[in-house]
């Protein structure tokens, strides 16, 4: 997800979107434990993901206190 794509999604859909991401993250850390894991970049992909959300998140927060 860019963060323009993010920056288009519903609060609603961005927190979802952010539950769906911890989800990930953790099924990639145990398959990551377990040797399950080919591809060891989807884990920086998935938290540089998280970080984006937040960031939206946030970005909205401190627009909606300026109003």
């Amino acid at each position: 997800m860019r963060i323009n794509e993010a920056r288009a999604l519903a609060k609603e859909d961005i927190e979802k979107e952010l539950e769906e991401s911890y989800r990930e993250a953790m099924n990639i850390r145990f398959r990551l434990s377990t040797r399950q894991l080919n591809d060891t970049s989807q884990a920086s992909k998935v938290r540089k993901k998280i970080a984006r959300i937040k960031t939206v998140l946030r970005e909205r927060e401190i627009l909606g206190k300026q109003k």
